[in-house]
């Protein structure tokens, strides 16, 4: 990636703030970024806006892949891996004019924060990567959580059958009886474009980014569900050991991939006992 990488986002002519339908909330003295994971989108931090806008100013936004950006300006080359992610991030945070941000990075935006922390570190003072992981993918000494089979079946079904899969794939993934946080995943999740949402998962399951971790300077609160279908225990200590940076792992008395829907008290205070709330 190049210094420059913000100019690659092709925008309408309100840039990439309206495209991406960013908002502001709070007037906090610092920046908290929220940044959605897959099959989502800034909706899903609804629980913690209110409480988080009385210490921040909360910059909330929609990833290119969401049902609520204009489909045009999702180029599958561009995003068939994070970096076209962690540039509109940059693009976005460049245009709003904030540094030294608070990130908060779910599933697939852990990894799009550390991204553009590495390009672009002044951006960043922490990073709290929610449930996310650098590999997917089972390997030798690694417990990534999925083996390659089921991989291809998710895609598969996406690719097959979209409907049942949604509809299979959400309350798997919320991981508790919360028939709330089920139905508010398999709402966004349904509306994304068939095409769009198979193109966005094939680039989720098959990143590698462990090479890049020890080049995450930023400090780094590593924080996950006891248990994650999507998301061992293990990924968040073998970041922890790996990030080049300082980093902790806070580990949620809860399951399922959505915590800060199902578990948000808990949430919030592990963000306290790190001191990202005072």
């Amino acid at each position: 990636m190049s210094a420059n990488m913000g100019v690659f986002f092709e925008h309408g002519r309100g840039g990439i703030v309206e495209s991406l339908n960013a908002k502001v909330y709070g007037n906090g003295s610092e920046t908290l970024v929220l940044a959605h994971g897959f099959g989502s989108d800034q909706s899903v931090w609804h629980f913690l806006i209110p409480y988080l806008a009385l210490y921040f100013k909360i910059v909330v936004f929609d990833l290119v892949f969401s049902p609520n950006v204009n489909p045009k300006f999702y180029d599958p080359n561009k995003y068939s891996n994070f970096t076209g992610y962690a540039r509109d991030l940059v693009t976005l945070l460049d245009e709003l004019n904030v540094n030294k941000t608070i990130y908060m990075g779910h599933s697939m935006s852990a990894m799009i924060g550390c991204i553009a922390a590495i390009e672009r570190p002044e951006l960043f003072q922490h990073l709290i990567l929610l449930s996310g992981s650098p590999r997917y993918l089972n390997a030798k000494g690694y417990e990534g959580g999925f083996e390659r089979s089921g991989i291809n079946e998710i895609l598969r079904n996406i690719n097959n059958n979209f409907s049942s899969w949604v509809q299979d794939f959400a309350p798997r993934a919320v991981g508790v009886k919360n028939k709330q946080a089920i139905s508010e995943f398999e709402d966004s999740l349904k509306r994304m474009k068939p095409k769009i949402a198979f193109s966005t998962a094939k680039t989720v399951f098959s990143s590698d980014l462990r090479s890049i971790l020890p080049t995450v300077l930023v400090p780094c609160t590593i924080i996950q569900s006891e248990k994650d279908f999507a998301v061992p225990q293990f990924v968040a200590h073998y970041m922890k050991s790996k990030v080049g940076g300082q980093a902790s792992v806070e580990i949620l008395k809860t399951e399922g991939h959505f915590p800060h829907l199902t578990a948000y008290p808990l949430l919030l205070k592990a963000l306290k006992r790190v001191h990202v709330i005072k």
